[in-house]
Formats: structure tokens, C-alpha cells, sequence
């Protein structure tokens, strides 16, 4: 059998660009989501152009209980998972912190912040088992800076920078690798998400530059999956040419 990736947040976006870079770079995939019918399209498309055998699990990272039985429930010769693409997460609001929606701030930190540890706590005793595994993780330059508006959602990535690090550490005994991704703007349906569905204000964001492409993280997603063993890309930051910081952006 392929070696074994499941990717979260796998229905758009980075999800779906690793899990097809993946799939076309010989990995089995186990794609989650909550949208089954994006889920659904994602494995045929793998199916029919990649010819590797896929597998479509609906579920909420935010729900331990969920993913735990999800988890639990896999079919034995889908529980050797040789990588895990902690992907899902997003953005909701730029509310200044004095007048920030409580909701926004729950989505976000259950998302971003728990879910990811949830699904972790799920699979990386699998990995233990077999002392091998590739952990990676999906941050942000919002996790390295911060900018107005940002705060709380610059708040989870700042933890899950931390978190990456203490899982290094903590799974370094077990042979398992653990690395992050911290992209800058990358034009995918985040800035909808962000701007609650207002497709004016998201295709401002990327406006007068070109932006990374979803298709841009999964090469380097890649790139930290085909190392040899004995390498570990810990951290990459990737931001498109035209993007200094979270804050300056050189646009025409």
C-alpha cells in the first residue's frame, strides 16, 4: 500500500490543493471536511486523475467526541497514517478587540486551536505506535506577527506556532516529525470566510498583487513530505513577492 496522508480541512482551498498534490505524488489520501459534497467531488477527481485510493471522512474538528469515534472507527488498513495535514482553520471577522464578537472568537479558537489538537491527539499515538509519522502543521504569517483587526485570529496561530514546538518536542522519543507551514496572502475562500461572504471586500485584499495560489503551500507541503527521515523542515514561511510583512504589500 501508498504511504497514508490525511488531510483536514480538505473540501477547498490549501486542503484540496495538498491533498491533490499528494494524490499525485503517489500518498493515499484520507480527506476531511464538513462539506461531503466538496468532499465527494475531491475524491472522484483524485480517483479518476491520480488512480490512488482515497478515503472521505465528513466531520468537525471542533467535536472531540466526533473525530475521536471517527478516528477510532477507521478501517484497520487506514489507521497506519504516515502523514497528518493539520489544515483547517480560518478567519472570521477584523473587529477591533473592544468590540469583538464573542461567536467570531469561538469559531476561530475552536478551529484553529483545538480542533487542530484534537485531531493530533488522535492520531499521533497511531504514529507512536509504529515510531514513525510526518506532522504538519498549517500557521500563518498571523502567527509570527500581528496586525489590526487580527487579534484573536493572530492569537490562535501565535498557539499554534507554540503547540508545533512542544510537539516537536514531546514526540522527538517516538520518531515522529513535526513541521509548520506559515503562509502570507494566499487567495483562496479565506478572506470570504473572513468577510462573512462579502466577495467585494475579499477580492480587495488581493487587489494590485499577485497572490500566493493554494497550489503555492501544497509544493511546499510536499517538499517537507519527500525529505529523507533523517531531515526535518521544521518551519518555512512563504509569502508571495509582492508581500513584506502582514502588513506591507507593494501593490500596483
Amino acid at each position: 500500500m501508498n504511504k497514508i496522508a490525511l488531510v483536514t480541512g480538505a473540501s477547498a482551498g490549501i486542503g484540496e490543493a495538498c491533498a491533490l498534490k499528494l494524490a499525485e505524488n503517489g500518498f493515499d489520501l484520507i480527506i476531511a471536511g464538513r462539506r461531503k459534497k466538496n468532499l465527494d467531488n475531491l475524491a472522484g477527481k483524485i480517483k479518476d486523475t491520480h488512480k490512488t485510493e482515497v478515503l472521505s471522512l465528513c466531520l468537525d474538528v471542533r467535536n472531540f467526541e466526533e473525530v475521536e469515534k471517527t478516528i477510532d472507527s477507521l478501517p484497520s488498513e487506514w489507521k497506519n497514517i504516515d502523514l497528518l495535514v493539520n489544515n483547517a482553520g480560518l478567519a472570521v471577522g477584523v473587529s477591533p478587540i473592544e468590540q469583538g464578537v464573542v461567536d467570531d472568537w469561538d469559531r476561530m479558537i475552536d478551529t484553529n486551536v483545538k480542533g487542530l489538537l484534537y485531531v493530533t491527539r488522535c492520531i499521533s499515538p497511531l504514529m507512536a505506535e509504529r515510531k514513525k509519522g510526518l506532522i504538519v502543521n498549517i500557521s500563518s504569517i498571523a502567527g509570527k506577527e500581528a496586525y489590526p483587526g487580527g487579534n484573536v485570529y493572530c492569537g490562535t496561530k501565535h498557539a499554534v506556532e507554540a503547540i508545533t514546538k512542544g510537539m516537536r518536542i514531546d514526540l522527538l522519543p517516538h520518531n515522529i516529525r513535526v513541521s509548520s507551514i506559515a503562509p502570507g496572502m494566499v487567495e483562496t475562500e479565506f478572506s470570504i470566510v473572513r468577510f462573512k461572504g462579502d466577495e467585494d471586500k475579499a477580492e480587495k485584499v488581493y487587489e494590485g498583487f499577485e497572490p500566493l495560489k493554494a497550489e503555492d503551500i501544497a509544493d511546499s507541503l510536499l517538499f517537507i513530505a519527500t525529505r529523507p527521515e533523517h531531515v526535518s523542515i521544521n518551519d518555512i514561511l512563504i509569502m508571495p513577492s509582492a508581500q513584506a510583512s502582514a502588513r506591507d504589500v507593494n501593490r500596483k
